[in-house]
């Protein structure tokens, strides 16, 4: 059995550890259940915006949603730097982004919270489903009127006279899976005079009364296999069990699931820059122009180099963050640190790509401007790049 990852263990040094010891059968794996079982039909499924649902049941057949949750949750009970690893080795594999995005919003913003934040009950109730992939849980905070300013959020909670409940109002917009969720983290304040202070998370089950989904309406520009929509809720009341944390507590419950998420969600993305310089690499040594490949031009081997050296220094950030979080260290700037780098890297190594490839990667069968759509979006989702350069500044003392 393996030691969970927020089991205590002895501190080490080496620099070989960042990268955990899953075993290389274990990761070769991992890339042909992407490359072999995933992304089938991606080209129609991006036409009609459909979820891979099939796909995602293959995931957790594989154990991909349980990989950072204990065994007695439905999970792998994995080393956390391992588990970063099978991502990244499935994001090799899977060209579907929007598949990808979806696991991550999941496992890294929700499953994580309830993990850390829910009672033994909680734990029990929703950790296996979704582990196993029997359920789909959605993250709830961002609003019409408060996406990077995410405290400063309208919807509310009323308890009632007899604290046995919450009544819950307001509306969620661009919520990753909530047209195929089961449980939705939505976020609301008790008091919006104290701010922050005031916001309290809580868990509230599909078919709950007063909760509906709306679907979004119009196309996105890409990750269009990952469904989202808006989350309304008028007067949904929700049992006082089902709060996640303590009452005021939601602040601490957002930011414990976004600096998660930070470091995390874009690690597929890894595999999948890694496949792209793979491919460039390839495609560079057989295309001929002038006489000669074009990998021998300056200007094309130096953007592959740039691809190489964004690759590298992105893997020894996300890979440091997961061993801090492996060795029980104290995260600050690490996951606005991640969430940058990945986010920028990836989009840079996607148009650098498509400008290696010319007319054949603005095609859309070569797969190459499916990457630049889909990477644009990560500068955006789990806070924008501008606001991880204004944390990170901050940290400097500017």
């Amino acid at each position: 059995m393996r030691r969970a990852h927020n089991e205590p263990r002895a501190v080490t040094t080496s620099v070989d550890s960042l990268f955990g010891e899953a075993s290389p059968e274990l990761v070769e794996t991992a890339t042909r259940l992407g490359e072999r079982e995933l992304g089938r039909d991606l080209d129609g499924r991006e036409d009609r915006g459909e979820f891979d649902a099939e796909g995602w049941r293959r995931c957790a057949s594989f154990g991909i949603q349980g990989l950072p949750m204990p065994e007695r949750y439905g999970g792998t009970g994995m080393e956390l730097t391992d588990a970063v690893r099978v991502l990244e080795a499935l994001g090799r594999g899977c060209r579907d982004n929007g598949l990808l995005f979806a696991l991550g919003a999941q496992i890294w913003s929700v499953q994580m919270p309830i993990l850390v934040f829910g009672s033994d009950a909680q734990r029990e109730r929703f950790l296996p489903g979704l582990s196993e992939g029997r359920l789909i849980g959605a993250h709830c905070v961002t609003e019409p009127e408060a996406g990077s300013d995410a405290f400063g959020m309208r919807t509310t909670a009323t308890a009632d006279e007899g604290g046995s409940s919450y009544v819950l109002n307001g509306r969620k917009t661009f919520i990753t899976s909530a047209p195929v969720a089961g449980v939705f983290l939505i976020v609301a304040t008790l008091d919006r005079e104290k701010g922050a202070g005031g916001l309290t998370a809580f868990l509230v089950e599909e078919g709950t009364p007063g909760l509906d989904v709306e679907p979004l309406r119009d196309a996105k520009m890409g990750l269009r296999t990952s469904p989202m929509g808006d989350v309304v809720l008028q007067d949904c009341r929700v049992p006082a069990e089902q709060m996640l944390g303590q009452p005021g507590g939601g602040a601490a419950v957002f930011n414990v699931a976004m600096a998660w998420e930070r470091c995390f969600i874009l690690v597929p993305a890894l595999g999948g820059m890694r496949r792209q310089l793979e491919e460039c690499v390839a495609y560079a040594n057989t295309r001929e122009q002038f006489g000669r490949p074009i990998g021998k031009n300056q200007a094309i081997a130096d953007r592959i180099v740039g691809m190489h050296l964004r690759l590298e220094q992105s893997r020894l950030l996300a890979y440091r963050a997961a061993w801090m979080r492996r060795e029980g260290r104290r995260l600050t700037l690490e996951p606005s640190q991640v969430k940058l780098q990945l986010s920028e890297s990836w989009l840079q190594s996607s148009l650098d790509a498509l400008q290696i490839h010319g007319g054949a990667g603005y095609l859309r069968g070569m797969g190459v401007e499916r990457d630049v759509r889909d990477a644009a979006a990560s500068r955006i989702y789990s806070g924008t790049s501008e606001m991880q350069r204004a944390i990170i500044a901050r940290f400097l003392g500017l």
